[in-house]
């Protein structure tokens, strides 16, 4: 929501306001700096894939009937193929598209979203099997959809209330609506009955289509632990009773902001791992999410924001020492120029509504950032009436007024932000962070207090998370003119 201290000197902050990153090991969220609007003194960190949607015409039935033997109980977990090579990369790019649509489409005839992933999962396997070596068929979706149902279908046949569910869930004989449930999907897998944990990782995996075993590399956990994660946000669903459907129009607005908050959770992971993987995969979702609702205001600056963030991605980490670059110091002819058109043009229409939300805000200020053509040009005195909106949205968010203080410090001058500063000195929630530390001795050093400056660089680089950050921190400590 703003950019904390994690790679420009003389920036203000990257990191999200009201975003959290998602706790791993207790499927809890904490308070994460999100990427850079702006950037001052920072570090990196770790974590991973996606690709643009393509829309594909539904037709008519695959002309071929794919192999899926039927199986006595649903599978518990990621279901288990031979080795092979891997599918063409065209193939994985359709698989990748359409798994969202089947998945909707089978959950919407048969009920039970659970086996209904499950389902769609073996679906996507048996075409990734088959595809490579019988080409792919004339209507991929409706080959998916067909698979997808006739193992749905053995699953269901299979439990111990078999006729009672044959009766119910046997598959219709009426064609495929040529639907696309995405919208409806997203808003399933970031129900609020689930942790912020189990929001991302059902997300990834049925809306993005990613296997649990690439989740789980994508954020350093075992396999079997993200297996067990999406086990229970499935069953928690399942058990919620939540109808396949889209929420009722009281309701929208905050289970669309979830949405918006859960992707915007998926992007910060993989940007401050240093790692495009996530973050692509979750601008490619919020592209979807965007093409949805092509009038929501607050979605088109969420992309808007990823987009001018990521803009940076190539110029902000050394390849050579791992260490975050400086904003200051970075080279902008690296710097994703289409990224950046689309941005502030995104940012630019959302913003003549008139209803600037938080995700817009900040994207402005990225813009700012992407659009000076040198550090020395960057309009601070407009990045600091941002902040001071921003502010005013979420008067109780540490991080916003963290990157308030040093947009402050660089518009009126170094006192001014650490006045800003010091008010969160007993804030248990930033207080002993690296960010906040780090903030605070770019300011000290600006002011020309170098042997506080020095000292409180060294107290960053003991609580940063990186190895890469560490090394960078006390290098400022050592190089801090005294």
């Amino acid at each position: 929501m703003n950019e904390p201290v994690r790679e420009a000197r003389g920036a203000a902050l990257p990191g999200p306001t009201s975003e959290e990153r998602s706790d791993e090991r207790g499927g809890k969220a904490t308070p994460q700096s999100a990427p850079p609007a702006s950037e001052p003194k920072v570090l990196p960190q770790s974590a991973p894939p996606a690709s643009e949607p393509k829309v594909l015409p539904q037709s008519a039935p695959p002309a071929s009937e794919p192999k899926v033997p039927p199986q006595s109980d649903p599978p518990a977990s990621e279901p288990k193929v031979p080795p092979q090579s891997d599918p063409p990369a065209s193939d994985l790019a359709i698989l990748r598209d359409l798994a969202p649509r089947v998945l909707g489409a089978v959950t919407r005839q048969f009920g039970h979203f659970d086996a209904a992933e499950d389902a769609t999962q073996e679906a996507l396997i048996a075409a990734a099997t088959q595809w490579p070596a019988e080409g792919v068929p004339d209507n991929p979706k409706a080959w998916l959809i067909r698979v997808a149902s006739r193992r749905l279908t053995d699953i269901l046949r299979s439990d111990l209330a078999r006729a009672r569910r044959e009766a119910v869930f046997e598959a219709p004989a009426a064609p495929v609506p040529d639907a696309d449930d995405s919208l409806v999907l997203l808003l399933m897998c970031c129900h609020p009955s689930l942790a912020p944990a189990a929001q991302i990782a059902l997300t990834l995996r049925a809306v993005g289509g990613l296997s649990t075993k690439q989740i789980a590399r994508a954020f350093l956990t075992g396999e079997d632990t993200m297996t067990r994660r999406i086990t229970r946000a499935k069953q928690t669903i399942r058990d919620s009773g939540v109808p396949f459907a889209l929420p009722a129009a009281t309701d929208r607005p905050a289970r669309l902001a979830a949405v918006r908050r859960v992707l915007y959770l998926i992007f910060t992971e993989g940007y401050a791992s240093v790692s495009a993987d996530l973050s692509a995969e979750a601008i490619r979702l919020t592209r979807m999410l965007r093409a949805a609702l092509p009038d929501d205001a607050e979605t088109a600056g969420l992309l808007a924001l990823m987009l001018l963030t990521d803009a940076r991605r190539a110029a902000r980490v050394s390849d050579e020492t791992g260490e975050p670059i400086p904003l200051a110091d970075q080279d902008r002819s690296l710097w994703n120029t289409a990224f950046i058109a689309e941005g502030v043009a995104l940012v630019t229409a959302a913003l003549e509504a008139g209803r600037p939300g938080v995700y817009q805000l900040q994207a402005a200020i990225a813009a700012l950032h992407d659009e000076a053509s040198s550090a020395a040009d960057t309009d601070w005195p407009q990045i600091r009436a941002l902040y001071e909106l921003l502010r005013q949205a979420e008067p109780d968010n540490p991080v916003v007024t963290m990157n308030h203080a040093v947009a402050v410090a660089m518009a009126d001058g170094p006192a001014d932000g650490l006045a800003l500063l010091d008010g969160l000195r007993d804030d248990p929630r930033v207080a002993g962070d690296h960010r906040y530390l780090t903030a605070r001795a770019h300011l000290l050093e600006l002011s020309g207090d170098t042997a506080a400056a020095a000292d409180a660089y060294l107290a960053a680089a003991r609580r940063a998370p990186t190895i890469g950050q560490q090394r960078y921190l006390n290098r400022l400590s050592h190089n801090v003119p005294t």
